[in-house]
């Protein structure tokens, strides 16, 4: 009799094991960079919040580095199909699918950390509802910091960026630098390195953490402080999957969404800084003195682009009046 009661006990033990097994979620987060770089920690810091709010019922398996094959560009559609569950993508990217997505990358339109977040909240709604009609739920989003210039010597003059092939993210930047008198070749991240390994540019565009993630100073000397624009990085959920939860875990995702962008948003004070002394240890030069009438240069080449975006948004004048009133 004790020995079918054992066994019966083991039985129900097992099926319990076996039920908690399946109701567990296990998804797969895509990410384009390098798992040293802020979007990629800020991932991380959102699966292992997600972990412990959900109790374990939602397992989430960070892929950096293009690990899976997916870039920027590509995740939203992944995303919205269900081919991956979740993704980390930077928004310059899907500017072929809504306009919307260039304006954190708007040149000098946000200069500092605070214009960049009031920048964000009033674009959040149409963040929202582009992922929404795409079948997605929007989770979170943070900055890069400030995009530079990396290249093979100081970019700090009209004179010194003319005729340079600068890598740019997107369609912004390929404007401005080539009104400047650059010749901008826009790639995605995945491709940048394999080009400059190849002498296919001769510089980038992008912020000094991204450079560092990839350990560009191994391909280039310096960089140029320029404070371009802190575009975005949004982290994406299918929402089939998002709603196939039960209240509980969608309440757990949501508040590890908020927990990671805080700490995504808290890393800029600092990042900049720890970045240029990685920089200097590995032997770059960083260049800061450049001078106004440089960069007024730069932003006067900005404006066909800005003027084209507001072209292509019909809700421009309302998102940025709202940006105005929030600065």
């Amino acid at each position: 009799m004790k020995s079918i009661t054992t066994a019966l006990a083991l039985t129900i033990a097992a099926q319990v094991s076996i039920t908690a097994a399946e109701a567990q979620e296990a998804w797969d987060l895509a990410n384009e960079y390098p798992p040293n770089s802020v979007h990629a920690q800020t991932a991380d810091i959102f699966i292992e919040a997600l972990e412990r709010l959900s109790d374990g019922n939602i397992d989430v398996t960070a892929h950096h580095g293009a690990a899976l094959g997916y870039k920027s560009v590509d995740q939203f559609d992944a995303v919205g199909d269900g081919a991956i569950q979740i993704a980390s993508s930077f928004v310059g990217g899907w500017s072929g699918i809504d306009p919307v997505f260039l304006v954190s990358s708007l040149p000098f339109l946000a200069p500092s950390v605070e214009d960049t977040r009031a920048l964000y909240e009033a674009t959040k709604p149409y963040y929202n509802e582009v992922l929404d009609g795409a079948n997605q739920v929007f989770l979170l989003a943070t900055p890069w910091p400030p995009s530079g210039l990396w290249g093979n010597k100081p970019l700090d003059s009209i004179e010194a960026i003319a005729g340079e092939r600068i890598r740019t993210y997107d369609a912004n930047g390929t404007v401005t630098l080539r009104e400047a008198g650059a010749s901008p070749i826009q790639l995605s991240w995945a491709d940048t390195v394999p080009q400059l390994s190849t002498n296919g540019i001769d510089g980038v565009l992008t912020s000094a953490d991204g450079g560092s993630a990839a350990q560009l100073w191994e391909h280039q000397s310096h960089f140029t402080e320029v404070n371009y624009a802190s575009p975005l990085q949004i982290i994406h959920l299918n929402r089939d999957v998002f709603e196939n939860l039960s209240a509980e875990d969608q309440q757990a995702v949501r508040d590890a969404a908020a927990e990671a962008e805080e700490f995504g948003w808290g890393l800029l004070e600092n990042r900049v800084q720890e970045n240029y002394a990685q920089m200097q240890e590995n032997g770059m030069t960083i260049v800061t003195d450049v001078s106004e009438d440089y960069l007024t240069s730069l932003e006067k080449a900005a404006q066909p682009s800005i003027e084209s975006w507001k072209s292509a948004f019909p809700q421009s004048e309302e998102l940025l009046s709202t940006y105005e009133s929030q600065r």
